[in-house]
């Protein structure tokens, strides 16, 4: 159970960074008299009971999700940086890539702490190479 509290506690982080982000970038388009893009309706609540057991998903299935979504983050961050002819964007983009490193480095500890994280099978024998001769 204290797995899940603390995924929970990584989701929550992840929910509340977006939210940051969104109301950080919607204050520079009206900053600069743009007019940010309207914001989705909140969904309802929805109780654990009321998903079938076949359809939820494990921690671990979660986590993998999270991590990809953060490594995602992390390259939309870097790409934003690197193109941003402004500094204060590329500033603040650096400020959420952070965040994000730190959110995908707490995810990673944990699938390695509960055993979620399954490494690739290491290769044992490696073929050798011929030489070609002329």
């Amino acid at each position: 159970m204290l797995a899940t509290k603390r995924l929970k506690g990584i989701i929550g982080d992840m929910i509340n960074q977006a939210e940051l982000e969104s109301a950080e970038c919607d204050d520079i388009l009206v900053h600069n008299g743009l007019v940010p893009s309207p914001g989705l309706p909140d969904r309802p609540e929805a109780r654990m009971e009321n998903i079938p057991i076949g359809a939820r998903f494990t921690d671990m299935e979660i986590a993998a999700m999270i991590a990809a979504d953060s490594a995602a983050g992390l390259v939309t961050c870097s790409q934003i940086m690197g193109k941003s002819i402004r500094e204060d964007v590329g500033v603040l983009f650096a400020k959420y890539h952070a965040t994000k490193a730190a959110i995908g480095l707490k995810t990673l500890r944990l699938s390695k702490e509960k055993g979620w994280l399954v490494p690739p099978p290491l290769v044992i024998e490696r073929p050798q190479l011929e030489e070609v001769r002329s």
